[in-house]
């Protein structure tokens, strides 16, 4: 089988990738953190009651009176999410489901005091709990930059297109193109389709920052993917990736790298969109 591409012309391609495709305002979404905070903000104030109280078993047992539901955000004080179904040990010796100590006033005055939150109230090491939340809400927020990496690399792909005036469509359906059965009945989601005069090219991107097991299963499946689509009469599909991550995995990138013929980094793109000019 011909190689799409020379030697030469992987090293080069490598040799271009790029250790971050984030900008600073990639490190936090403060607007999430504000729309996370805000949905919580009223039972916080009202626990933070429990700041500075000596006898906390006697101020839960108040505001459980009250309203039983301000102990339900109990939860992000530790950095946890209910949502999330966190189990821990129980003082039973049974595994319980966070929000399971929420549901009776001694169940939370367990949980107060076995988390270590009652020290925290008690020596008013807190002085708000909105603000608190704020800074926690901060920290849990990166564990979304993994993702968030994608979505910028997306979003840096579809700039370059916007300001070469060139049309595209986001996130279409395999299912809504005509002529792709050969993908089978698994719907695929193609990040960008691109339409000239000659050809429909279906687009992924992706930037890698690490390594892991993940690369080596993408370029596997792009390398499966491209000939079938290579294979109908309109589409051609078009691998836009970059990051230092693919050092850990090259040799998987460059058995993609030779059987795609369409593969760019941000460097290389300017290829692609000469490709698409000429045909528009």
């Amino acid at each position: 089988m011909l190689r799409c591409h020379t030697e030469e012309q992987f090293n080069l391609f490598l040799s271009q990738l790029t250790k971050t495709n984030a900008d600073l305002s990639f490190w936090t979404d403060f607007d999430k953190v504000r729309c996370n905070v805000s949905q919580v903000a009223i039972r916080l104030n009202t626990l933070n009651y429990l700041i500075g109280q000596t006898d906390i078993e006697k101020a839960v047992c108040e505001l459980w009176k009250e309203n039983p539901q301000v102990f339900s955000v109990l939860d992000i004080l530790i950095a946890v999410r209910t949502k999330d179904k966190k189990v821990s040990l129980a003082r039973d010796g049974k595994s319980h489901s966070i929000e399971d100590f929420f549901t009776s006033p001694k169940g939370v005055i367990e949980f107060i005091e076995d988390t270590g939150l009652k020290q925290v109230f008690q020596n008013k090491d807190i002085k708000n709990l909105v603000d608190y939340v704020f800074g926690i809400e901060v920290g849990l927020d990166t564990n979304a930059r993994k993702n968030r990496s994608g979505n910028v690399m997306e979003r840096l792909v579809a700039n370059i297109f916007k300001k070469n005036a060139i049309s595209y469509k986001e996130q279409v359906a395999s299912n809504h193109l005509q002529g792709l059965e050969i993908l089978g009945k698994d719907n695929k989601v193609f990040d960008f389709v691109i339409r000239t005069k000659h050809k429909v090219y279906l687009i992924e991107v992706n930037f890698y920052s690490s390594g892991g097991s993940k690369l080596n299963e993408v370029a596997r499946s792009y390398t499966d993917i491209a000939p079938k689509i290579a294979s109908t009469n309109n589409y051609e599909f078009v691998w836009i990736t970059d990051g230092h991550g693919w050092l850990s995995a090259k040799n998987k990138l460059q058995e993609a790298y030779y059987n795609i013929p369409k593969i760019y980094n941000l460097t290389s793109i300017h290829d692609f969109i000469a490709i698409v000019k000429a045909e528009s």
